[in-house]
Order: structure tokens, then C-alpha cells, then sequence
């Protein structure tokens, strides 16, 4: 097969172009980013709070209920509480282990009232402790406890039989003196109606993010309105929307978008709406929670009203933008762009790509670091996860760099796939080691998706150079058809089972970009190879 050459001054055309392309793109994504968007104002009147919030103190490194060595000291419960104060008239905690049992005598001298939780799981011994404690304490801080809620989703995590939780229900009924409820989505109340008949009031969990058919924000209150009144019609008792909030961060599921003006959209309209109608009403949650990114992915850790060094993520009235500076992110890119302009100088004569070229690569190359490390940054939960897409940023980066060194090319022309170079070889490998983990990250995302986001900072940075060079690309082997092929047929799947989610249409195209390339160069070394057989 012979060797295909381009002469160096079109490289250096295609390569300055969609680089030029890609950070005209990325500037675009910024500026929309950081443009104010117009939203309804809380609309709360004088001296009025949030009816109540979820309360987990589990905010800092290390901190999970997972882990029962964990504790928290009440001096941590008081600041929390008292940051909180000024938001809301109510908490409401799901257990009363791990230092929470402290919460309703900090919430007395707080002058605030407690949903106190008795968490039910799988184990009667911790089971009946929870209760035991529970009933105790809301017999001793009646003043405080609003409601007891014993079990949240216990029935959606299949942890008990419907006739084990209705015991719990109704022992604890015969021995508190507040109102008694149980916690679940909304379709598992209409799957197990029974349980109705032993609480007092019915705690609904309405999350339209979650929802089987996730709802867009712009819908999300009348939906919540919809299922609200559909209960309570349906039971004949009190409602309490127990939970109901919207994401900051993570994967876009369908219509349903996380983000911060999204947030903020969700909060403002669903409080106004609550208030009118007057539902009573929990929003999930206070203070965003870093260990749930470990069981729901990267969204499970950003549905807190304030984070997790108790700043608020965003005001209560006038105007939010997503991203609230680019000082960090066009710092990285100018960075970039005088590092590129620095190595295209020291290469003299012999640079692989004109001055411009690599500047404007550069520039790229900051940004999407940047942006790389920005999303890793609220993502990745450990050293592991850090270390597998960091190994992925670095090809990325020896990619690009591959072909602004000095060295990677002759004076006039340009030879990609030189057989013997150990340039070549190495950067055959680090095209082979993209592909791959492009093409497991697509069979994951095809396969398992529900807390996966989509790493589009990771594949888009070595994209305009693996563009640049695809016409010219020869010889490529079984290895590089097979990942290219799984890469196309994962990333188009997995917008097909989500066609109206923008992302997955994101990806989709980031994957075709990625793997067609390669399959075209396949099908041209098969047609001339045939062509060279037919004149044998």
C-alpha cells in the first residue's frame, strides 16, 4: 500500500482552520454561558420563608452515611442550621443516627420546626433502633417536630413488604402524639394504596428531572400541580410534596437540563406556585451533598439551594446567568495561545504548522484543559476516576502537540503514517489509545447511561488535529476499524433511546466525527487495494 503525502502547506491550512473553528465555538459557548437570563423573582412576601428544606449534614470531605463511623458534632449541625434560618421556617432530616438525633434541640433555640425522619432499610435491628429514637424524640420536642416520617422509598428500593412497613406506620401512630406519614414518588403510593390508611398525611416525592419521562423545567410546575392534585383527589387526605427541586450540575436526561438558571427557574416558580395554592411543601435540597455523586453520579451531588460552603448558588431575584465569570477559563486560553506561539518560534524553519496555526491551536488546547478540569472538578469522585480521565487529557494533549513540535514533519511535506518512525509510532498509539476510550466510554454511556454524563471536554480537545489529519491517514489497521465502528454504532444508539436530549445529539456527532473518519480511510484502502488486484 503506498504512502499517502500531503503537501505541508494544506495541512497547515485545515489545521488552522478548525482550530479556528473549534475556538470560535468554545468562545460562542462562553458568551452564551455567561449571558443573564431573565427569570420570575421569588416573589415571597415580607418576613415570608421556604416552608421547609431537606437537611443533610454530610457536606464535608469524607463525610457519608454510608460510612457508620461517621459522625457529625453538633457544633457543625449549629452553623448549618443557623445559615439556614434566614431561608426557611423548617428542616427535614431522614435519620436520627450519625449526630442528626442532635437536630430538634438545635432547631428549638434555632426557632425551627423539624420533619424528623426514622430511616427504614432491609434490617430489623436498625430498624427498630431507628424508630425506637425517632418516637423518642418526638415525644420529648413536640414544640418542634412538625411530622414523623417513617421510611423514605423504602417500598421503591424494595427494602420491605408493604405489610412490614404498615406495622412500623401504625405502632408508631399508637405511640407519638404528631402527625405520622410515609415518604415515596408518587407511583409507588398509587402501587401500594394500603399505606394510606396508616398515616396521617401522604409525603409525595415529585421530581420531574427523575421522572420516567423526564420533564423539561419550562413544564415542570404544571406537572408537579398535575400529580399533586391527582393524589390528593385520589387518597382524600393532606398533601405534603415531601420532595421536589432541580439539579445544578450533571447529564441532561431528554428535555430535562440541569444547570444553574434552570435551578433557579424550578425553585422561584415552584415556591410562587406553592404559596398561592397553598401546598405544603419540602424542597430537597439544603446543602448540596458530594457523597450521593457515588450512588446517582455526577447529579447527586448539586440539588442543594446552597453549596457546600454554605454560599447560596444563586440569588433569589432578578437575572442568573450559568457561568458567573470567564476570567478562569480565558486566562487557561491565553496561556494556551502563547505557549503554542512559543513552540512554533523555537521550531525556526522547521515548524511543523505556521505561527498563527499554533497559537490559535494553543488557545484551543487551554481552553478545553480548562474546561476538562472544570468538569472533573464537580464529577470525578476519586483518584481513580481522576487518574483514567487525566491519562485520557494527556493523549489528548500528545496528540495535538504531536503536530506542533519541531520534528513532526519535513520542510515541504508531511508523512503520517512513516513505517520504522518512532514518531509515528507513538502517535499511531495515542490516535489507538483515543479511540479507545472513546469507544468504551460510548459503550457504557449505550449501555448503562442513568448517572453518566457525557465527556465532551475529554474527546472534543485532540478533534480538530485528528480532523486536520484524517484525509491523510493510511494503513489503518483492524484495531483502529473495530473501535471507530463500536464508537459510531454506541454514540448513534444512545441518541436514537434519547432523541429530544441535545446532548445525546452532541454526542452522537462527536462520535461519528471521531470513528468515520477512520472508516472512510478503511473503505479507501479496501477500494485501492481491490483496484491493485484487478490489474494483477
Amino acid at each position: 500500500m503506498p504512502n499517502l503525502r500531503a503537501s505541508l502547506p494544506r495541512f497547515r491550512k485545515r489545521f488552522l482552520l478548525l482550530h479556528l473553528l473549534a475556538c470560535l465555538a468554545l468562545a460562542l459557548l462562553l458568551l452564551l454561558q455567561i449571558r443573564p437570563v431573565m427569570l420570575p423573582d421569588l416573589q415571597l412576601a415580607a418576613g415570608e420563608k421556604l416552608d421547609c428544606v431537606s437537611y443533610s449534614p454530610f457536606r464535608r470531605p469524607g463525610q457519608t452515611p454510608l460510612d457508620p463511623a461517621v459522625y457529625i458534632p453538633r457544633q457543625q449541625i449549629e452553623a448549618d442550621l443557623a445559615s439556614l434560618v434566614p431561608l426557611t421556617r423548617c428542616v427535614r432530616i431522614y435519620a436520627v443516627n450519625q449526630g442528626l438525633e442532635q437536630v430538634p434541640d438545635v432547631a428549638r433555640a434555632l426557632g425551627l420546626k423539624v420533619l424528623l425522619g426514622a430511616w427504614v432499610g432491609y434490617q430489623p435491628e436498625s430498624n427498630r433502633q431507628e424508630l425506637e429514637t425517632a418516637i423518642d424524640l418526638a415525644n420529648r420536642y413536640p414544640d418542634v417536630v412538625r411530622g414523623l416520617i417513617v421510611g423514605n422509598e423504602v417500598m421503591l428500593r424494595r427494602e420491605q413488604s408493604e405489610a412490614a412497613l404498615k406495622a412500623l406506620l401504625d405502632e408508631a401512630r399508637r405511640r407519638v402524639q404528631v402527625p405520622v406519614s410515609y415518604a415515596d414518588v408518587w407511583e409507588f403510593w398509587l402501587r401500594h394504596p394500603g399505606l394510606a390508611k396508616s398515616v396521617d398525611f401522604i409525603t409525595l416525592h415529585i421530581l420531574p428531572y427523575w421522572e420516567d419521562e423526564p420533564v423539561a423545567v419550562e413544564q415542570a410546575i404544571p406537572h408537579v400541580a398535575a400529580i399533586h392534585d391527582r393524589i390528593r383527589e385520589h387518597f382524600g387526605k393532606p398533601v405534603l410534596i415531601g420532595e421536589t427541586g432541580w439539579p445544578s450540575r450533571g447529564r441532561q436526561r431528554n428535555a430535562a437540563r440541569p444547570g444553574r438558571v434552570a435551578q433557579a427557574r424550578y425553585i422561584r416558580s415552584f415556591v410562587h406556585e406553592a404559596h398561592v395554592r397553598g401546598w405544603n411543601y419540602n424542597l430537597i435540597e439544603a446543602i448540596d451533598q458530594p457523597w450521593k455523586r457515588r450512588l446517582e453520579g455526577t447529579v447527586g451531588g448539586y440539588w442543594g439551594i446552597l453549596d457546600v460552603d454554605l454560599q447560596a448558588k444563586f440569588p433569589f431575584q432578578g437575572a442568573v446567568s450559568e457561568r458567573q465569570s470567564l476570567q478562569a477559563p480565558l486566562f487557561s486560553s491565553l496561556c494556551g495561545l502563547l505557549g503554542g506561539l512559543g513552540l512554533a518560534c523555537l521550531g525556526g524553519r522547521k515548524r511543523p504548522v505556521s505561527r498563527p496555526a499554533a497559537a490559535i491551536a494553543g488557545a484551543w488546547l487551554g481552553g478545553m484543559l480548562f474546561m476538562a478540569w472544570e468538569h472533573g472538578r464537580v464529577a470525578y469522585r476519586d483518584a481513580w476516576e481522576w487518574g483514567v480521565s487525566g491519562g485520557v487529557v494527556w493523549l489528548g494533549m500528545i496528540w495535538v502537540l504531536g503536530y506542533m513540535l519541531p520534528g513532526s514533519c519535513g520542510r515541504s511535506r508531511i508523512s503520517v503514517r512513516q513505517t520504522g518512525s518512532w514518531r509515528s509510532k507513538g502517535l499511531r498509539g495515542v490516535r489507538l489509545g483515543l479511540l479507545f476510550a472513546a469507544a468504551t466510554v460510548a459503550i457504557l454511556l449505550f449501555a448503562d447511561p442513568r448517572y453518566r454524563d457525557f465527556p465532551f471536554a475529554l474527546y472534543l480537545l485532540p478533534l480538530p488535529t485528528l480532523l486536520a489529519i484524517a484525509r491523510f491517514q493510511v494503513e489503518d489497521g483492524l484495531e483502529e476499524g473495530v473501535l471507530a465502528a463500536v464508537l459510531v454504532a454506541c454514540g448513534l444508539a444512545r441518541w436514537l433511546l434519547e432523541p429530544g436530549n441535545p446532548e445525546a445529539q452532541g454526542w452522537a456527532a462527536l462520535c461519528l466525527l471521531l470513528g468515520m473518519p477512520v472508516l472512510a480511510n478503511i473503505s479507501r484502502e479496501s477500494r485501492a487495494a481491490g483496484a491493485e488486484r484487478s490489474k494483477q
